[in-house]
């Protein structure tokens, strides 16, 4: 076997720390995580929040891509990274104690003594920090405004605040948040603990104006008349329609207009049978709220509570392949979603009165082809009949662009959207920006606030003329007397408690997840490999005596002749140095597999010349303003 070798960098460094290298705001998950394992929360909830203003939401709802890329995975389960953001943010967040104005000055009294391990670019402390000692000029007052308040939208209206900028958002929906508060069920995402978080924005000096489509109530034109720059922030808030027969019957409906409905309380009428349609969270989302509706019609109407209630979800895909995450699909079933994999609908039936009486649909013979493009196979001769009252649809969303269509020097591209830079947001409208779903198509929450974070700094250059840059400054130290958890590494993942099934389904406001206490918190913090940490080995003390190797127990180092070695130029360069004439064909490497390495420090405790030490890696990118 030969050995491909990496000579470490900067970039290597940071890509250890998996958790935050995956974030798309670059939060250094591992950072508050190792706080909880050290029990100071307070900390913890400053990393967590320093690059994120919906960390609270965050806590709650995240699709939590730190989670996937932990290490800790690889070897077990990973970290709940999220629960314990939850868990820091309860206590310090606008959900716990903090007043909004309180925890804005909170924060900018943390960030005067700022300085810990992992600070990205996208750090609000680190931030503030710049504009309090003016190394980064704050705006003037120019104005901006953002249509649309979810979580792009109100990403960029803080960030925005901070540099200085008189931000407006216009929100056609009489609440602000957007999606997160007409799409996401409230027993996933309090609306308390929403207003909470949307507060300390406005405490910020955003302006909002709720109930103001554009449109009708303000033209687009009026807008950028108004403002020195605008950000289209409008999410997918269609449900995409099913082009089938019957499908035009009133019992017809949008799975994301049904959310809607019922988070601003409006009535909604459903049947005893209802089929949703779809394999994703939203179809969850959609299946599980319908369920509480027809317990809450139920408890209301006694002649309701005789029926016999059904909830139908059907998807494309098999189970395997369904996009919904194995939480919905297993606290689904326990609430009592019938699911139903591997079906395509191939008509809605109807009665002589054009009213809804069943689904039929189609086997569903693959999803996609084998270039895994979206290209669904299926057997029309293989059909099933799902008798319901009512349809919903939850196969996707779209945007609804009409109040830009048409406006005077602003054109949509053939897919109907803005053209505009998918990392940035800037078009070739110097005062027209676009964040979130629109830039770049659906992706996460903390995908958007990314989004809204980029969109804010490309306004704050392009308004004021100063360059936003970052010094970056790297660090290794040694750490001395390193040790870990008493059998951290056999510690088993601890999972959120939850409501009884009893109590859940029968309200929406009931939430499903428990958050941990503080004994669970520090139990799971302490399973974390802490990835800032390195094993570094100084080959001009080892003597290749093999203990390393010996003692480790996740079989990560191995010694191996050079030979075995797959080395690029730049590797090549060390290795010819090190070597400094002795003969290569003699010559003894130690290879080290990073991605099994569990950060245990067996091998610098067995290490008789103190060849290896346990080093932890820091960086800071610090943000500055220079002249182009």
């Amino acid at each position: 076997m030969n050995y491909p070798i990496t000579i470490p960098d900067r970039e290597y460094w940071k890509r250890q720390i998996k958790c935050q290298y995956a974030c798309p705001v670059h939060t250094d998950a591992r950072g508050y995580v190792r706080a909880i394992a050290d029990g100071d929360d307070r900390t913890a909830y400053l990393i967590a929040r320093g690059p994120n203003p919906l960390a609270s939401i965050c806590g709650r709802v995240c699709g939590a891509p730190c989670e996937q890329a932990c290490r800790r995975g690889d070897f077990d389960d990973p970290i709940a990274i999220r629960a314990l953001k939850r868990y820091v943010c309860s206590q310090f967040g606008p959900e716990g104690e903090n007043a909004p104005a309180q925890l804005v000055d909170f924060l900018r009294r943390a960030a005067l003594g700022a300085d810990r391990a992992c600070e990205d670019h996208d750090e609000l402390l680190p931030l503030l920090q710049a504009l309090t000692d003016q190394s980064v000029p704050r705006a003037r007052g120019e104005s901006v405004g953002i249509i649309g308040s979810g979580p792009a939208g109100l990403a960029c209206a803080h960030d925005l605040a901070l540099l200085g900028f008189d931000v407006t958002i216009y929100e056609m929906e009489p609440v602000l948040a957007g999606m997160l508060a007409t799409g996401v069920p409230e027993y996933r995402l309090p609306r308390d603990l929403i207003r909470a978080e949307v507060d300390v924005i406005i405490a910020m000096g955003v302006k909002a104006r709720t109930s103001c489509q554009v449109g009708r109530d303000v033209s687009f034109a009026e807008l950028r008349q108004q403002h020195d720059a605008v950000v289209v922030a409008v999410g997918a808030k269609r449900s995409r329609r099913l082009p089938l027969p019957g499908s035009e019957a009133p019992e017809v409906l949008g799975g994301v207009e049904f959310l809607r409905a019922v988070s601003l309380g409006e009535p909604v009428s459903l049947g005893h049978r209802v089929v949703v349609i779809g394999g994703g969270n939203v179809a969850y989302d959609v299946g599980r709220t319908v369920l509480r509706q027809i317990s809450l019609d139920a408890a209301r109407t006694a002649l309701r509570a005789a029926g016999v209630a059904e909830v139908h979800l059907c998807s494309l895909e098999s189970l395997e392949e369904m996009p919904a995450d194995d939480i919905e699909i297993i606290e689904g079933a326990e609430e009592g979603i019938l699911r139903h994999n591997s079906l395509g609908p191939k008509a809605i039936l109807t009665d002589a009165d054009g009213h809804v009486r069943g689904v039929e649909f189609q086997k569903c013979l693959r999803v996609f082809d084998e270039n895994r493009r979206f290209a669904p196979l299926f057997d029309p001769n293989d059909t099933t009949v799902i008798p319901c009252d009512h349809v919903l649809v939850a196969i996707g969303q779209s945007v609804d662009l009409s109040f830009v269509s048409g406006a005077e020097g602003v054109a949509l591209n053939e897919r109907g959207l803005i053209t505009c830079d998918p990392v940035s947001g800037r078009t070739e409208w110097p005062d027209l920006y676009v964040a979130g779903d629109l830039a770049y198509g659906p992706k996460l929450l903390i995908h958007a606030v990314a989004s809204g974070k980029a969109v804010a700094r490309a306004i704050y250059e392009q308004v004021t003329g100063h360059p936003l840059r970052h010094d970056q400054v790297e660090l290794h130290f040694p750490i001395a007397d390193y040790g870990r958890e008493k059998n951290y590494e056999k510690t088993p993942r601890l999972h959120l408690p939850t409501a009884p099934v009893t109590e859940r389904v029968h309200s929406n406001s009931v939430e499903v997840e428990r958050p941990f206490d503080a004994c669970a918190a520090r139990r799971e913090a302490g399973r974390c490999f802490d990835c800032g940490v390195n094993t570094i080995f100084d080959g001009e003390k080892c003597i290749l005596c093999g203990g390393c190797a010996d003692v480790c127990p996740s079989l990560c180092l191995r010694l191996v002749s050079l030979e075995r070695l797959v080395a690029d130029g730049a590797a090549s360069e060390v290795i010819d140095r090190q070597l400094d004439g002795f003969p290569a064909a003699e010559a003894t490497a130690i290879v080290k597999d990073e991605t099994i390495c569990i950060r245990c420090g067996l091998c610098a405790e067995r290490c008789p010349t103190g060849a290896i030490t346990m080093e932890r890696f820091l960086f800071k990118e610090l943000p500055v303003c220079r002249v182009a």
